[in-house]
């Protein structure tokens, strides 16, 4: 019995240990083990080198994505510039068109590098959420001015009321989330249509509901739109990369939140993102 209780404690130290992350085999003497204490030590020492890998592996996925933001980011301003001065040359009609592709798709080069940047530092933790309680008014009012001027140039009105409710949310990250959703709001919506914006509070958490008159997206497609580089093909003709909405969910997601989406092909979207009180 006392043999029992004995191998009871030890076993019980040693997950302790390993759940508390300070498990070490020097601990533990092999000759005094029995064999279920011995199968215990192997499982939490291979336990132990497999989480240092996976933490090896993500800080090695860190540098490598900052080596490639950091290397790419001067040769992506110059192609701009360059091309910016190529376009004030006199260039024939041809010409002139080549150098607004290379721009197009150096910026959306420019962009994809930068979502990708964004998207590696919150799945490694290299950017920590941090939630606050904040008016969700404010982030909304200033959503909608970065977007305004896009949204002039289609002639598509948002509209919104101002509501003001508290959330608990990062003010920096959540105002990229909700910036992703109007944009693409915007993107795909028809030209003299309207966007519409509202904001409703509940028991446990404050939705942002963001209505548009785009081309919607079909049944079928509603459970991968939130998936990394996803496409719609109602709107594959559209430019972009197809990571804002991954990034508005993990952002979202990240701060015990979630985002919904209700849509009927050629009938527009309604995407509503919950975020706690």
């Amino acid at each position: 019995m006392f043999t029992d209780r004995r191998v009871l404690k030890r076993l019980d130290k040693m997950l302790d240990d390993g759940i508390n992350g300070t498990f070490e085999e020097s601990d533990y003497d092999e000759t005094r083990l029995s064999k279920l204490e011995f199968k215990w030590l192997r499982y939490l020492t291979s336990s132990k080198l497999s989480a240092q890998k996976t933490e090896q592996d993500r800080e090695r996925l860190k540098e490598l994505v900052s080596d490639i933001s950091h290397q790419t980011k001067t040769p992506l301003a110059n192609i701009l510039l360059y091309t910016q001065l190529l376009q004030e040359q006199s260039l024939d009609e041809q010409c002139l068109h080549l150098a607004e592709e290379i721009q197009k798709q150096s910026e959306k080069l420019e962009f994809l590098i930068q979502s990708l940047v964004k998207t590696s530092r919150l799945e490694t933790g290299t950017f920590q959420l941090s939630p606050k309680e904040n008016d969700v008014n404010d982030i909304i009012e200033s959503v909608i001015g970065q977007i305004a001027s896009r949204a002039d140039s289609k002639h598509i009105q948002i509209l919104y009321a101002p509501e003001h409710y508290v959330a608990k949310y990062d003010s920096k990250w959540t105002q990229e989330a909700l910036f992703n959703i109007i944009d693409n709001a915007v993107k795909y919506s028809p030209e003299r249509t309207a966007i519409t914006v509202m904001a409703k509070s509940f028991e446990m958490f404050v939705c942002i509901a963001v209505s548009d008159n785009g081309a919607g997206i079909a049944e079928n497609e509603l459970p991968s739109i939130f998936g990394r580089f996803y496409r719609g093909k109602n709107v594959r003709e559209y430019s972009g990369v197809g990571i804002g909405l991954y990034l508005s969910r993990q952002i979202i997601e990240g701060q015990g939140g979630y985002i919904t989406v209700e849509s009927t092909e050629g009938k527009g979207s309604v995407f509503k993102m919950f975020i706690p009180r």
